[in-house]
């Protein structure tokens, strides 16, 4: 029995006004303090919070020096963006800021563009976030292939360390230090013997440190004792090396009011791919990042919302002088392991930081960028996912093929070609593969592998009655029957000889249909009609029965059945 409702329930609702919209987009935040918040948990996010402030002062600074800006701008981006990232989030733990993975596209669109180009390129990323949050496309990301992930990470951090070795070593260029990695690595190379020892010495300090804290105290904040160390040895032993006060005179005690930037038609095609660039990489940095921090806890982010909240965080941020935000995963299982309760760490985090910007900018001058340039080749090391490479090398050739394809593009080309071209690769190999699971076959009898004729329940009985019926064949559909599978099952069905009265094709373990798929059924069944022989389709779920009657494979074209017994039992009544 069928109950119908009537009334206003029963009327289509408005996608904005259907139910569970309002709880898709509820930040975390306000789940949380639903929950109950009291002292307990402001004491455990605060401790967090603290922790995340201390690893991002010296990672946002050298990022914003490695992506061609002033360290101002990688502190304003996590002020700003990680604020907002935890206001409006979708994710408990998520810590938003600038990230490693965006050194490479920002430094170009600055080279290109300039600062205000930078800016609007993403302000405008943010817009796309938005719109692809309220879209409901966040799930779709998620698509994107793990080698596809892992090479373009790798090739990243490759580039990353190259654009530090200048820094690293202290070389001096006759010119501007080159951009493609081809033309670089020579550059340097013949710059090798200007390398500064003081410099040097420096660097490996940091470095060295920064190591042997991670594996003898993993829960100091090694980066910020690293880096604090470097800026007392240059103060202490007076080093000739370059600072953040002589490279850039310092940092401001506070952030600058917000300001459009410069807004024209002809700028925002400029900076367009730009744009286009910064949302692609940074849905998938933050929805990665909340995946991590979903593992981590055993809780379950809202992929929408959350890059609704990365756009309002990169609006924010291009406002006040800023650059690109998204989640950060270093920062943010930081903030997991040091006990945050929600999203509260994440705006104390922000909050801690624009203290530091507050009381101890002037500090911020005795910085050596040797110092930063060491943080980040150990961030480099440190995104070089070596076991997930080895895995997949092992995995599989095609696979194989797809991380590599998307790493060489990476260092070699373009980021965003890489993205696409690796997407296609592995999506060419999942069709592949699909389409190798897809089967048609014979049946009765069904003859499966060969045993001992003495092992029971390993054959199907054979019916001689069945295999020499001139009346009724059946054939059995087996997988995903969709476009890459339509073209090989297609050809085997047009194969069947129209001597038969009947076909049966049974469907019961074909899980979906598409159209392609359904056009094949379609034309099939236009044959059958003009040789005079009955089609029956057996063991069809619902969904496949719907997408089959939208191609026009329904009664009298095509008759069903619930199982491929019941249409063989049919045929021979009808032939009888």
């Amino acid at each position: 029995m069928t109950t119908v409702t009537r009334g206003a329930a029963s009327r289509p609702a408005h996608p904005a006004d259907a139910p569970g919209f309002r709880d898709l987009f509820t930040p975390k935040l306000v789940t949380v303090l639903r929950e109950g918040y009291g002292l307990a948990q402001l004491r455990a996010d605060a401790i967090a919070g603290l922790t995340v402030a201390i690893v991002a002062l010296p990672l946002s600074m050298a990022i914003a020096i490695a992506s061609g800006l002033s360290p101002d701008r990688g502190i304003y981006t996590a002020i700003v963006g990680g604020f907002l990232v935890s206001v409006l989030g979708g994710s408990r733990f998520q810590i938003g800021g600038p990230a490693g993975a965006f050194i490479v596209l920002v430094l170009g669109t600055v080279q290109m563009h300039g600062l205000d180009g930078l800016i609007l390129a993403t302000l405008m990323s943010g817009l796309f976030l938005v719109a692809v949050g309220f879209a409901r496309l966040g799930t779709y990301i998620k698509f994107i292939p793990y080698p596809v992930t892992v090479g373009f990470t790798a090739g990243i951090a490759v580039i990353i360390f190259a654009s530090q070795i200048r820094a690293l070593f202290g070389l001096t260029l006759p010119g501007s230090e080159p951009g493609p990695l081809l033309e670089k690595l020579p550059a340097l190379w013949s710059a090798a013997p200007t390398a500064d020892i003081p410099t040097v010495a420096v660097a490996a300090l940091t470095t060295a440190l920064i190591a042997g804290l991670k594996r003898a105290r993993p829960h100091w904040p090694g980066m910020l004792i690293a880096v604090a160390t470097g800026a007392l040895a240059t103060w202490g032993l007076d080093l000739p090396v370059a600072t953040i006060g002589s490279a850039f005179g310092g940092i401001p005690a506070g952030l600058p009011l917000p300001t459009l930037p410069e807004i024209t038609l002809a700028k925002v095609q400029a900076v367009l791919p730009s744009a286009i660039a910064f949302t692609l990489l940074g849905a998938i940095e933050s929805l990665l990042s909340a995946v991590v921090a979903d593992g981590m806890t055993g809780r379950r982010h809202r992929s929408n919302c959350e890059l609704v909240a990365q756009g309002a965080a990169n609006i924010g941020a291009a406002l006040f002088g800023g650059f690109c935000v998204t989640g950060t995963i270093a920062r943010t299982a930081t903030n997991v392991r040091a006990g945050a309760h929600g999203p509260v760490a994440g705006i104390l985090h922000a909050l801690f930081l624009l203290a530091f910007v507050l009381v101890a900018a002037p500090l911020a001058s005795f910085i050596p960028l040797a110092a930063l340039a060491g943080v980040l080749a150990i961030v480099a090391w440190n995104m070089v996912e070596r076991e997930a490479i080895a895995t997949i090398l092992r995995a599989s050739r095609g696979e194989a093929l797809v991380l590599a394809v998307t790493f060489l593009l990476t260092v070699f080309r373009d980021l965003t070609e890489a993205i696409v071209v690796g997407f296609a690769l592995g999506s060419v190999l999942f069709i592949h593969r699909m389409s190798q699971a897809t089967a048609v076959e014979a049946a009765p009898p069904f003859v499966a592998e060969d045993v001992a004729d003495g092992t029971p329940d390993q054959r199907t009985a054979y019916e001689a009655g069945a295999a020499s019926d001139p009346d009724v064949v059946v054939y059995r559909i087996t997988g995903a029957f969709f476009f890459g599978a339509a073209a090989s099952v297609g050809s085997v069905l047009d194969r069947i000889a129209d001597t038969h009265k009947a076909l049966v094709i049974d469907m019961s373990a074909v899980p979906f249909l598409d159209s392609t798929a359904a056009h094949t059924m379609e034309g099939l069944a236009h044959k059958t009609r003009r040789a005079d022989v009955r089609l029956f389709i057996a063991g069809a779920s619902p969904t496949v029965v719907r997408a089959l009657a939208a191609h026009g494979v329904a009664p009298p074209l095509a008759n069903f059945a619930a199982t491929a017994e019941e249409a063989v039992a049919r045929a021979r009544s009808l032939a009888a």
